[in-house]
């Protein structure tokens, strides 16, 4: 169970509870990152980095000097501040960008400083540590995990000094279960009053810390930790409205999802497609979940529809031929089916899918789709269009069912009080 055991340092009043203060979350997003180029917005398990992290919040800011980090932030729901060039360098410091975004925003009363590189970020962590302050008489609260970790003094070996341990007797070596361990940051966030910012954080009042889970703190700093941060988020991360879809029906296309797009043509003039084997497994497992599958073609549909016929029947599932370029069809559909829009999940490929995919409860694009496409989709696929990617998508599908169905409570909070 998380906890959020807090450390006071002195006390404080806490804001008169006539008038709520003015809360913000603000993520900074510069583009210039170093490690990773353009990290905020790289896909991660599917979501775009900052997106884990902005759906977990309300109110929420992005400042950021770059057009692309900008137009996924609005697309993900955040409202955005451009930086001045001054707090856009290379040494400049979180502690500037944000004293420029009060500055800018002098309604904000409290600033909840979220890193974009912490993907397993819940809302109920949000809430809880805003409470600390807004409630408890906190006046600057940070994000910690307990960490079991011996630790020896870093010495210059060389030279021929010594190293001596820090926090461990080592003729009485601990078993775990008997060291509470030590806490240290976990790069999530970091929340205070705005005067303390505006102070340059040199008086902070009263100090709490709120704990994670070590589930929790995920940090992205270098490539390595990104194979580890994706299945750690498809496990821990914040799912939103999408965790709760109860997916029914899934609507593929056909060119550019289930294939790739290539039409062969014999020496005879026959045309043939090819299906991979895994995609076919994909259908077949959300079949067994009792998930209907049903291919779609467009209204330019390359393949001539006897061969679409012929690519459904090998499929296993019905076909819908010339879907309008709108979402007409779509509705026509789900009359005929007795289904809401949200059990329907869409993976599409063509320029006219983008309304499609905001009007169902999931969605999902391959990984050479067009940019709008890839900002657009709740899910971006690694595997390859025809290579792979409807199995993908449909393990993505089956999580979700599943996690639907664990007794975990992954969102503690009413969001509509954040």
């Amino acid at each position: 169970m998380e906890s959020s055991r807090s450390a006071r340092v002195n006390s404080n009043d806490c804001y008169p509870s006539i008038k709520p203060p003015h809360r913000a979350a603000l993520i900074l997003a510069r583009g210039g990152s170093k490690g990773i180029p353009l990290k905020n917005i790289k896909v991660l398990a599917g979501v775009p980095l900052i997106g884990w992290v902005i759906r977990a919040a309300l109110d929420v800011w992005v400042s950021t000097d770059h057009d692309e980090i900008e137009r996924v932030a609005r697309i993900w729901g955040a409202n955005v501040q451009r930086r001045s060039p001054e707090v856009s360098k290379d040494c400049s410091s979180s502690l500037e960008t944000i004293q420029e975004f009060i500055h800018q925003r002098p309604e904000v009363d409290i600033v909840c400083h979220i890193q974009a590189t912490s993907p397993c970020l819940h809302p109920y962590h949000i809430r809880e540590a805003l409470q600390m302050i807004t409630q408890q008489g906190y006046d600057f609260v940070v994000s910690v995990v307990r960490r079991h970790q011996f630790r020896w003094q870093e010495v210059n070996q060389k030279g021929g000094e010594f190293t001596h341990p820090l926090n461990i007797d080592v003729a009485h070596r601990p078993r775990r279960q008997d060291w509470p361990g030590e806490l240290s940051e976990n790069g999530s966030f970091y929340f205070t009053k705005k005067e303390i910012w505006k102070d340059g954080l040199t008086q902070l009042g009263n100090v709490g810390y709120y704990e994670m889970l070590p589930e929790h703190s995920v940090d992205i700093d270098v490539d390595i930790d990104w194979l580890v941060a994706e299945q750690r988020v498809l496990r821990f991360g914040y799912f939103a409205q999408k965790k709760n879809a109860q997916i029914k029906l899934l609507l593929c296309r056909v060119s550019g999802c289930l294939t790739n797009g290539q039409i062969f043509v014999s020496v005879s003039g026959h045309e043939f497609v090819a299906i991979n084997g895994k995609d076919l497994a994909g259908i077949r497992m959300l079949q067994e979940e009792n998930i209907e599958v049903i291919l779609v073609s467009g209204m330019n549909e390359p393949m001539p529809e006897a061969l679409l016929r012929t690519v459904s029947k090998q499929a296993g599932c019905d076909i819908k031929l010339g879907v309008e370029k709108n979402n007409l069809a779509i509705e026509r559909l789900l009359k005929e089916k007795n289904l809401h829009k949200e059990e329907v999940a869409f993976m599409g490929e063509e320029c006219e899918d983008v309304e499609i995919m905001s009007q169902v409860g999931l969605n999902a694009v391959a990984p050479d789709a067009p940019a709008s496409h890839l900002i657009a989709a709740d899910y971006t696929c690694q595997r390859p269009a025809g290579q792979g990617a409807v199995f993908e998508f449909a393990q993505y599908i089956l999580m979700l069912k599943k996690m639907l169905k664990s007794p975990i409570n992954y969102d503690r909070i009413d969001r509509n009080n954040f």
